[in-house]
């Protein structure tokens, strides 16, 4: 049996400050986040007046798809849906079932591996399922892309870009970054097999294919965005404390890619854009901020290839060896054991 749809299946985020704290209550239901946390973070929405960029970015990205898949003939509807907020992936999916979608590809925004960046979308999917009972659609989940061509090669052009921005200066340094995630994830992140660590060791092998296409042989990885109690050990360094350690070594000019993100979403605007520009520019150092693959053509082009995977059996496109999981992994389907989440505690 073929695919009726394409469910685009993301975090979700507010669009108007009377939703900023009842989103971060949804996000953070369960995990005991102290409401002091929650005002601390709101604070970041309300910058942007209250309005997370995720969900337009989304819908831009969606209508690049539709206007890819019209050009190349494939017949699917994209639907949206979210985990955190409006549209709900439950919502979204129950309007599926009523236009009778049988059987719909769904489209995680993450190119990573990880509980955060890939077993928490195989949960939103069993939700979304458990939701609708026997009316739900079989949902099958299209495979990280870290390393596809296209992705790879979209943030090594807006590389290049940001360097040129800063004039090629000689001691400029390049310094990749992602999402932290606590040590104990990101070690039980992968199938036992594979050694653990696929999180941490996807984003370091995209880093690397961005920086040989650019021509770039060094470089630094770092993090961001980390939260939780300061006793528990998450990835680092963190790039605000980074940046300082290059001002230390007499590094005057750095660029940042972001390169565990897909869009231009808050974390990165508020986190690179501001927390760490700002440090930047206290310290004196030329700042540049590589733009994320989310509004290049590349991105749509490289979603409908990923639909064609499964559409017509097409061969994937990788740079690595490294293991992609969707919705098998080698061929079976992915061990239970796999990205179990941090334990809190």
């Amino acid at each position: 049996m073929g695919y009726d749809a394409l469910l685009w299946l993301s975090f979700g985020g507010p669009e108007g400050p009377d939703e900023v704290m009842p989103f971060l209550e949804n996000v953070t239901r369960g995990r005991g986040v102290p409401r002091e946390r929650l005002l601390e973070v709101a604070e970041h929405y309300h910058h942007f007046g209250g309005v997370s960029p995720i969900n337009g970015l989304n819908r831009d990205a969606i209508a690049a798809v539709e206007k890819r898949l019209a050009v190349e003939g494939i017949d699917l509807p994209v639907y949206f849906g979210n985990r955190n907020w409006q549209p709900m992936a439950e919502d979204t999916a129950a309007t599926m079932t009523a236009d009778g979608v049988a059987k719909a590809l769904v489209f995680p925004t993450s190119a990573y591996g990880g509980y955060s960046a890939c077993r928490q979308y195989d949960e939103d999917i069993r939700r979304i399922q458990a939701s609708l009972g026997e009316n739900a659609p079989e949902l099958v989940k299209l495979r990280q892309f870290f390393d596809h061509p296209l992705f790879i090669g979209a943030f090594a052009d807006a590389l290049r870009t940001a360097h040129a921005e800063l004039g090629d200066r000689a001691d400029t340094r390049t310094v990749f970054c992602a999402h932290s995630v606590p040590s104990s994830a990101d070690k039980a992140a992968g199938p036992p097999a594979e050694g653990g660590y696929l999180y941490s060791r996807q984003i370091a092998e995209a880093a690397r294919l961005v920086a040989a296409e650019v021509g770039i042989e060094s470089y630094d990885l770092v993090w961001q965005s980390r939260s939780g109690p300061p006793q528990v050990p998450w990835l680092e360094p963190d790039i605000v404390d980074h940046i300082e350690a290059l001002h230390a070594q007499g590094v005057t000019s750095v660029v940042v890619c972001p390169v565990g993100f897909v869009s231009d979403h808050l974390e990165v605007i508020w986190d690179l854009d501001n927390e760490a520009a700002e440090k930047a520019a206290e310290l004196g150092m030329a700042f540049a901020r590589v733009a994320t693959p989310g509004t290049d053509p590349r991105f749509a082009e490289l979603v409908v290839e990923l639909i064609r995977e499964h559409l017509e059996d097409a061969s994937p496109r990788k740079l690595s060896g490294f293991p992609a999981a969707g919705c098998t992994l080698n061929g079976a389907p992915c061990a239970i054991s796999c990205c179990e989440p941090a334990k809190r505690p």
